[in-house]
């Protein structure tokens, strides 16, 4: 058996380290470097008459500096050549058209501070609700709408679609009664897609059948609170229809030119197009009842860009002027803002058509309190203020079209008109959601004086104060009014006797509190709320209002000692009662203290607060609890314990640890981060007694060390356990603690065994051995530090761990337990040197204790070679067929380490890197360029001093190729 370790390589680190340095080069002034900003070479070029001529180029440069990027190029900038090739006076003419054309755009289109219509979709289907029975008419299709087929004569094609169209609003239909909102919309739903199939099956009159049958349904206000959300459904519908008929006609413009550019003259379409495109128009036109009509004309409008440039500017007044021929105030207001929403997707520049629907729009305001209404309503027992809220989204979206980009002028003309109307309140309402909020803000005072002087029969006074409260949250009133304005909306709001108009209005002025005013005013508010909210327990039907009054005062109050000086915070917490919202809220909290707090924090009443809020958290997991739920929870309360610091109090911050690891035992990730904690508590004593410790400071380290002694065995995650125990160990070792990292050593030799084949990483089975093998190379490296106990033998720990590894069960086609063993051989020639790689200050390791007695280098020579045995038996197991390419990579490994950390000077240990060597490219399976590289390195290394014996190596390895 080769003696490995009695031949071990001498090392001399500190001449190695001097070696491996990189060697300082002294760069001169002006000279190349590729970090220097790099100047950029403006290019000249001449571009040449003649086919295949080369152009000529000169460049000038401020700089003679080489720039890397442009060698390639030959000095030439691309995007320079490019250039040098336009006319400068096309460029230009080109160019000051384009900015011409974007500008108009600018001022013409709609951009992006356009909230769209798509938005107020899902809040009005969630507002206007009903529990009413519904009734919808179905198309029910015929033959004749059906596709003829191909065989039919064209003249049979013909009179079949006149037939349809003769018969266009009589066609077979089927009237469902009795039907619940959600079936309902399902309905509607369906006849949407009953639409697509139709027009994708070529059947189009039986597509617009059915488009015109959703559009009667708009006349019908039977379920009047449910209009708003019917008018959302059946718009859906319309736009489909439009938009495949624009599409349509689009693609008959199709040539080999391509589609369409998006701005387009009428000239450039052709004549079917035309035809098919005004027989659209034909066919909507012969319909006979006003409101589909208008709705699918409407709908289509922006198809008049095929026939004329006036089109839509004509078709707009007169699509306007036929909605007054809409009875109903309701029905007539939404096809207003139908009208509006078409008009400012097409043709956004014509405002004067928008303001003449806003003026109709007015003049309907005295029908909403006429007889025909007021029976109606009767009938189906609304209320007028309910009844007036129906009209808000209509009114509120036409006035957004009008504000769009509207100067402050405007604004004042409309509460004059407001003012004309004796301060109608629906309008009053309409134009503070419609106008941009820094004009609102400006005239608070005025508004809440129109507002008083409203009639209280009406549109709810609450709901306009909401209004208002939504602007302040986004721009500030003048200074001197901002608190006579909380006075004159808590007036009104406080008064409020229903807890759901209550809590909706208090929302939103919270914001404007915490924004302007100070804890004392909040604090305030919040007591009023829960004197509203507790009766009754009135507080379960308002957990989203209540939660984003909490969301907005932590959003607004970042100093926590004074948010929980705030004296209703913590009640106002208690009206949370249903666990899943109460752990919202509190997550909510501690999202906002990670965030805002800056500085460590040891304020009793912060952490008195935060403990039980993280308590909270912690207590609603369970059995059930998802793992990233768990994983959310346990970084919120890990990113408040690191924000908890108590100064130089250690004993304060160690019970603060103890306290929290028995608040939080529940959350694996919470106990590793207190270990981690405690450690570095332990860390931070020795820098503070500069690793001579007294007498107090070794007893309270050695808490420290007890502290994770006994929490690291709940931990389920055996890495984490793994881990935790060497970290722990290092810890100890450092702060001269030898007989508890002895056992936190131990503890993780004797853990070894029982790691599992496979583990769960992030929801995902995964091999163990790649991290047992990264454990134990990081143990190793400790371990050669680590000194021997007085009353056990001879290098202990490290004899332990070979047993652990030597009976531990190996995947069969793995060789990481030959790996682990060529690390074990480099650890035991380390510790065979007169002097270690490290030390740990004040801690004496084995080169101190053993000096190099010769005795304790047979232990380490007898180890080696049981573990050289252990290699050389595995490399023979591996000879089979399928197994020669591992064999031929654990020899080259093994090679490698011989050659780092033996002394090749003896004959036994020269002979067994050769043998190796050969063994590695036996059957043509070692990496050449590795080989190469190696054989390279060896030749180097042979012309430093006191390594000739390298060279005779190099000429006893022989290259050999696969072949």
């Amino acid at each position: 058996m080769v003696t490995f370790l009695k031949h071990a390589k001498s090392r001399n680190y500190t001449s190695e380290f001097e070696l491996c340095r990189q060697e300082a080069v002294p760069v001169e002034f002006g000279e190349y470097h590729p970090l220097k900003p790099i100047t950029v070479t403006e290019s000249k070029t001449k571009k040449m008459g003649r086919k295949g001529s080369t152009s000529s180029t000169s460049s000038s440069s401020s700089s003679s500096m080489i720039d890397p990027l442009s060698s390639v190029l030959d000095g030439t900038d691309p995007l320079s050549l490019f250039a040098a090739t336009a006319d400068p006076v096309t460029t230009a003419a080109t160019t000051d058209s384009t900015r011409k054309k974007r500008d108009k755009d600018d001022i013409l289109a709609v951009g992006s501070d356009f909230e769209p219509w798509s938005s107020k979709r899902g809040e009005i289907l969630a507002r206007y609700t009903t529990t009413e029975k519904l009734s919808i008419n179905l198309y029910m299709g015929s033959e004749k709408g059906k596709a003829t087929t191909p065989g039919s004569a064209v003249s049979e094609k013909v009179r079949t679609r006149l037939e349809e169209l003769d018969d266009l609003e009589e066609g077979s239909q089927k009237e469902l009664l009795n039907l619940t909102q959600q079936d309902y919309m399902n309905r509607i739903e369906d006849l949407n897609q009953s639409l697509k199939d139709a027009w994708a099956s070529d059947q189009k009159v039986k597509a617009l059948k059915i488009v015109i049958q959703c559009s009667k349904l708009l006349s019908d206000t039977t379920v009047i609170q449910f209009y708003p959300s019917k008018f959302v459904l059946i718009t859906d519908i319309l736009d489909t229809f439009g938009k495949l008929v624009y599409e349509r006609i689009s693609s008959m413009c199709m040539d080999n030119r391509g589609s369409l550019p998006d701005n387009f003259t009428p000239e450039s379409v052709n004549d079917t197009a035309k035809e098919t495109c005004l027989n659209w128009f034909f066919k909507i036109a012969s319909i006979r009842e006003l409101v589909p009509r208008f709705y699918v004309e409407a709908a289509i409008l922006k198809c008049n860009k095929f026939l004329s440039k006036t089109g839509i500017s004509e078709c707009l007044p007169r699509l306007t002027s036929m909605i007054r021929g809409v009875g109903d105030p309701l029905v007539a207001v939404y096809a207003r803002a139908y009208l509006c929403r078409v008009g400012m997707e097409v043709a956004p520049h014509l405002k004067e058509n928008l303001n003449k629907n806003f003026f109709d729009c007015l003049l309907t305001f005295k029908q909403m309190h006429g007889d025909t209404v007021q029976n109606q309503l009767v009938v189906q027992r609304v209320e007028i203020p309910l009844y007036l809220t129906l009209y808000s989204p209509a009114i509120d979206w036409i006035l957004q079209c009008i504000a769009y980009r509207a100067p402050e002028i405007l604004l004042t003309e409309m509460m004059e008109r407001c003012k004309k109307l004796g301060n109608n309140a629906l309008l009053l309402n309409s134009v503070m959601s419609a106008f941009r909020a820094e004009f609102i803000a400006a005239r608070s005072m005025d508004f809440i004086g129109m507002i008083k002087e409203c009639d209280e029969s009406g549109f709810p006074k609450h709901l306009l104060f909401r209004s208002l409260g939504l602007n302040l949250a986004m721009a500030d009133p003048p200074e001197c009014d901002r608190l006579q304005i909380l006075n004159e909306a808590w007036k009104v709001i406080t008064k409020l006797k229903n807890p759901q108009d209550y809590i909706n209005c208090a929302e939103v002025w919270v914001e404007y509190t915490c924004r302007h005013f100070t804890k004392r005013e909040v604090n305030t508010v919040l007591a009023d709320v829960i004197k509203h909210m507790t009766p009754d327990r009135a507080f379960e039907d308002a957990y989203p209002q209540l939660q984003s009054i909490i969301q907005k005062v932590v959003t607004y109050f970042h100093d926590f000692s004074v948010l929980f000086s705030v004296e209703k915070f913590l009640p106002f917490l208690d009206m949370f009662q249903k666990e899943s919202v109460r752990v919202e809220v509190c997550k909510c909290i501690m999202e906002a203290f990670i965030k805002y707090q800056q500085e460590a924090t040891k304020d009793p009443v912060i952490l008195n607060a935060l403990l039980h809020v993280c308590k909270t958290m912690h207590d609603s997991v369970n059995a059930l609890t998802l793992e990233d739920e768990k994983r959310i929870l346990a970084s919120l309360i890990n990113g408040f314990i690191k924000m908890v610091s108590f100064g130089r109090d250690f004993e304060q911050q160690l019970s603060f640890y103890v306290e929290a690891r028995s608040m939080f035992c529940n959350l694996e990730p919470v106990l590793v981060q207190l270990i981690h904690s405690v450690n570095q508590l332990a860390m931070e004593t020795r820098k503070l007694m500069k690793g001579s410790h007294s007498r107090k400071t070794a007893a309270f380290v050695r808490a420290c060390v007890a502290f994770c002694f006994i929490t690291i065995p709940s931990l389920t995650s055996i890495f984490a356990r793994l881990n935790l125990y060497l970290n722990s160990g290092q810890v100890a070792l450092a702060n001269q603690c030898l007989s508890q990292a002895d056992a936190f050593f131990k503890a993780a030799v004797s853990l070894v065994p029982e790691v599992p084949k496979m583990i769960n990483i992030d929801g995902k089975m995964r091999p163990s051995e790649p991290f047992l093998l990264e454990f134990l190379c990081n143990f190793f490296s400790t371990l050669l530090i680590v000194p021997d106990h007085p009353e056990q033998g001879v290098l202990f720990l490290v004899r332990g761990l070979l047993n652990v590894i030597q009976d531990y069960t190996w995947e069969d086609n793995s060789d990481d337990k030959v790996r682990i063993y060529t690390n074990v051989l480099h650890l035991l020639s380390a510790m065979t040197q007169e002097t270690y790689i490290y030390h740990i200050d004040k801690v004496d390791s084995n080169d101190t204790l053993y000096g190099g007695d010769s005795k304790f280098l047979t232990e380490i020579n007898k180890l080696c070679e049981t573990v050289i045995a252990q290699i050389l038996d595995h490399l023979k197991t591996l000879g089979q067929e399928e197994t020669l390419k591992r064999q031929s990579q654990l020899a080259l490994y093994f090679f490698n380490s011989i050659l780092a950390h033996g002394d090749l000077r003896n004959n036994k240990l020269n002979q067994l890197s050769v043998n190796l060597w050969n063994l590695a490219q036996k059957h043509g399976f070692a990496d050449t360029k590795t080989t190469v590289k190696t054989l390279e390195y060896i030749k180097r290394q042979s012309k430093q001093p006191e390594m000739s014996h390298f060279t005779e190596l190099a000429l006893r390895l022989p290259l050999q190729s696969r072949t």
